[in-house]
């Protein structure tokens, strides 16, 4: 446990070095324990691979106070249990008019477009963090054996929707941005809708599983290809 300032009425918490699954259960149960700690004096908690940003009301506490409770209360927190957030299932469609680096990453890996297709659908991956733009959800871990590396050179402007591999990582981009990540199809579901309650279809703890989808599907639920 490292506590260090991160503003003037923000402190960050530091549990581990690693992505991992134990880590991540370490850091959902941080977060279960300060928000009880804090109660009214929390703005907000903003929870990562391996810390969690504690944002606190500074008309009502200080730095002081906040470490000492978090602390107290990360003391007294018994040994750190996974819990099993929800399962969100994401329709993607992987056809090859929205899968830009799907055939380049098969050939990579000396797999078939549809190798590509079943190992990522195929698994379930973790919310590791939300990051980057309202909605992005770092999802892991990849299959080792479709992992790949950034693009060299960015995208100037990437769809909403693009699902994409970097590293052992996978997302959604919740909207149009710039961006390096390999895309490998396209995802319906809104990411991110300021006017939706909640305003994203997942959270830090959630598992998340792509389903195959076809066209005409893809289009039904709204998806959009250009």
């Amino acid at each position: 446990m490292d506590i260090h300032f991160a503003g003037e009425n923000a402190l960050i918490l530091y549990l581990g070095q690693e992505t991992s699954p134990e880590t991540a259960a370490r850091v959902q149960a941080a977060c279960l324990a300060i928000e009880a700690a804090l109660a009214g004096d929390l703005i907000d908690l903003v929870p990562s691979y391996a810390s969690v940003l504690v944002i606190y009301d500074p008309l009502r506490t200080d730095h002081m106070s906040v470490g000492h409770r978090m602390r107290e209360a990360l003391a007294s927190t018994g040994p750190a249990v996974d819990v099993q957030g929800r399962t969100v299932v994401l329709p993607v469609y992987y056809g090859a008019e929205v899968a830009a680096d799907l055939d380049a990453l098969a050939e990579r890996a000396s797999l078939s477009a549809q190798d590509v297709v079943d190992l990522h659908s195929g698994t379930e991956y973790r919310v590791y963090a939300i990051g980057f733009a309202p909605g992005f959800a770092y999802l892991g871990q990849v299959d080792e054996r479709i992992a790949a590396p950034r693009l060299a050179t960015p995208r100037q402007k990437v769809p909403r929707g693009a699902v994409a591999i970097a590293d052992r990582q996978t997302a959604v981009y919740p909207a149009v941005s710039p961006g390096g990540w390999n895309l490998i199809g396209r995802c319906p579901t809104r990411m991110f809708d300021p006017a939706a309650t909640p305003t994203m279809p997942v959270a830090v703890g959630d598992r998340v599983r792509f389903e195959a989808i076809s066209r005409d599907r893809f289009l039904a639920l709204g998806g959009d290809l250009t």
